[in-house]
């Protein structure tokens, strides 16, 4: 017993029972066999391990060549050439301006442009306006060519409503008192930026050159917007209210669009709303009718194109401003006037395409507040001169 160490027994136990056991579980019993082997994994078949490799890499492939494709704006359906304008309000986020590209036909999948928009930070870039865009355009073109340097679309907006009939001065006014920038330099712009527009002239510098042009609506600016676009957002509206159907109209008479343009603005300013196409008549009639047997000899005699050249003018019009020498005095100019002189509405435009038929060569103001049409001086002297007139 003098020989035994305490380090052989922990030794000796675990070898020396394995080996009397013979493979005996304790109390006698034998191992089970699926205790002494391993289990046999389950091999999978390398051909259909394959093939459903192929199968999605062929599928992840296709879809990573749309979206590149979308991405990279190839394979439109609508030619390049087609310009395309989108709107961009106040109103809109980034997910309705992709429904909007997507409507449009300038992208694919709304969903992916989103996903681009968030990560190149988009929402910084776009801001509100109107944009021609078109289908050579990938996203960050698209993106580039909805950018705004007055502010993205978290910017402070300001909503105006032009009314039909403000002139040039008028409305730069009121979009400074809305504060979408300075009158100054909203003056500025009017007289001296290039807008890319054949019926502007660019090399005059009086306000009057966008006299017509500017469409009366209601518009969503950013404060402090930037004075050029600012125009040019109610110059793009006038481009687009000319449609077709009215660009044909213009072509198919005998005036330029610069001149129906400044029969509508005429018509504009005296009209009680209801009889714009009689006016029309007059206006035509005297521009091209027998104006010597009616006493008018082509003078228009239109007070409004008068006090356009008399813009401080106060009360009814006399003799003396009668013989105001301007080409806008149409009692002593025969003919129209040099440009616009105010902006009309469609209305006023549609009846400066579409007059009536009449042989109407005067109007006078009603006691009624209508106008009263007559055909010739007599008869138009005598409504004058009776208590019917309201003038």
């Amino acid at each position: 017993m003098s020989d035994y160490k305490n380090g052989d027994t922990a030794s000796w136990d675990a070898s020396q029972v394995r080996r009397s056991q013979g493979g005996q579980q304790p109390g006698g019993g034998q191992r089970r066999p699926s205790q002494q082997r391993r289990r046999k994994r389950r091999r999978i078949n390398p051909v259909l391990y394959i093939l459903c490799v192929l199968v999605a890499s062929a599928i992840l492939a296709g879809v990573g060549w749309l979206l590149a494709s979308d991405l990279c704006a190839f394979n439109r359906d609508i030619p390049s050439t087609t310009k395309i304008t989108i709107e961009v309000t106040a109103d809109d986020d980034m997910g309705s301006i992709a429904e909007k590209l997507q409507d449009a036909g300038l992208i694919r999948y709304k969903w992916f442009f989103r996903l681009f928009a968030a990560v190149t930070g988009a929402s910084d870039e776009v801001g509100i306006g109107t944009y021609e865009l078109n289908t050579d355009m990938d996203y960050h073109a698209l993106i580039a060519g909805m950018h705004s340097s007055s502010g993205n679309l978290s910017a402070e907006t300001v909503t105006v409503t032009i009314p039909e009939g403000y002139t040039v001065r008028q409305t730069i006014a009121l979009l400074a008192e809305k504060g979408v920038n300075t009158e100054e330099a909203l003056t500025e712009a009017a007289q001296t930026a290039d807008f890319d527009y054949d019926f502007i002239d660019n090399d005059s510098e009086d306000l009057s050159r966008l006299e017509g042009f500017l469409f009366p609506d209601t518009y969503e600016f950013y404060v402090g917007h930037n004075a050029k676009d600012a125009l040019e957002r109610l110059i793009r509206n006038f481009v687009s209210r000319m449609d077709e159907e009215r660009m044909a109209q213009v072509e198919e008479s005998d005036y330029s669009l610069q001149e129906i343009i400044t029969i509508a603005s005429l018509i504009e300013e005296e009209t009680d709303g209801t009889d714009q196409a009689n006016i029309a008549s007059v206006i035509y009639n005297r521009l091209e009718g027998p104006g010597d047997k009616q006493g008018t000899y082509g003078l228009l005699q239109i007070d409004a194109s008068l006090l356009y050249a008399l813009p401080d003018h106060t009360g009814p019009i006399t003799s003396a401003d009668m013989q105001t020498d301007s080409p806008y005095n149409l009692y002593q100019n025969a003919g129209l006037p040099p440009t616009p002189i105010s902006n009309p509405g469609l209305a006023s435009i549609d009846a400066a395409l579409n007059p009536n038929s009449t042989d109407y060569y005067y109007y006078a103001l009603g006691t009624d507040g209508k106008h009263h049409f007559s055909t010739t001086l007599a008869e138009h002297n005598a409504f004058v001169n009776s208590s019917e007139y309201g003038g």
